[in-house]
């Protein structure tokens, strides 16, 4: 069976069916809790672009789901494509009351809740890449599943962006490294399910995060995200602002979410953004 592309109507392909809002709000939309609205729409350039459109008017914990995004972005412009309702595509609104200079652990605190939430509901393992890639195990082999966007937003806020693959077949990948939950062999693929999962274990650990004015270690982010991360212990390569390349082995994160490269000289050069290569040992 073909994906529909967003045509032919929700059930045109029967392997994805749309997602139920209605219940979606009745099981994370509460009036004590983190999700004040949440809204599905069939398609949509980007629901980091909307919700930031909005930022100032619409209160933290605004939640937007599309089944289809058609300028779906990553980190430096990159582009996020995929078929309709055959991945997760959410953006949340969060305005977190802690010092900003701790906000750039909120991509990290999204990937540790994410590969958390998703482990229990898909039941596969999976692993952080350096800063905000979840990777899977297909075949023995690493492939990126998932991405984490987080932008500044309006006076006070965040817009943290998560695109999963969850039924891409293999002649449905953008990239060959691609890869997905339905072929890392997941328990289960119901999307309503596993939007459940990770909404609710976001809202644990940012909320615990928040109670400890976003110290990443007091509140276990650190070294919960240093314990998922596939990036720890590897050999690298940082392809850096200005064109500059650096190359060394990833050691650890620092108090600021950075990754710690210890180089060929025996210095360490703490990284705040750039593209990690995990480079093969036989490389």
């Amino acid at each position: 069976m073909t994906s529909s592309h967003g045509s032919g109507g929700p059930w045109s392909d029967l392997d994805r069916p749309p997602l139920n809002a209605a219940a979606l709000r009745r099981a994370l939309v509460f009036p004590d809790g983190l999700w004040t609205s949440l809204d599905v729409v069939a398609t949509t350039g980007s629901t980091n672009s909307d919700l930031a459109a909005r930022a100032d008017e619409l209160p933290e914990g605004a939640v937007l789901v599309a089944e289809e995004q058609t300028k779906g972005r990553g980190r430096l412009d990159r582009s996020w494509v995929a078929p309709a309702r055959s991945g997760i595509f959410v953006s949340v609104l969060l305005k977190p009351d802690v010092p900003v200079h701790r906000w750039g652990w909120l991509p990290l605190l999204t990937g540790v809740a994410a590969a958390t939430g998703l482990a229990k509901a898909a039941g596969v393992d999976l692993s952080l890449k350096w800063p905000n890639d979840l990777l899977v195990s297909v075949g023995g082999e690493e492939r990126k599943t998932g991405g984490i966007l987080a932008e500044r937003a309006g006076e006070d806020a965040v817009v943290v962006g998560l695109g999963i693959n969850v039924t891409l077949r293999e002649d449905e990948l953008p990239v060959p490294a691609a890869g997905s939950l339905l072929l890392a062999n997941a328990i289960s693929t119901d999307r309503d399910t596993l939007v459940r999962g990770v909404l609710r274990s976001l809202e644990h650990w940012y909320g615990e995060w928040v109670r400890a004015d976003g110290d990443p270690v007091a509140s276990g982010l650190q070294a919960t995200y240093a314990a998922g991360c596939a990036t720890l212990g590897r050999r690298v390569r940082a392809e850096l602002p200005g064109e500059r390349m650096l190359e060394g082995e990833a050691v650890a994160l620092d108090g600021d979410g950075r990754l710690v490269v210890a180089t060929e000289g025996g210095g360490t050069e703490a990284v705040a953004a750039g593209d990690i290569v995990h480079v093969r040992a036989d490389s």
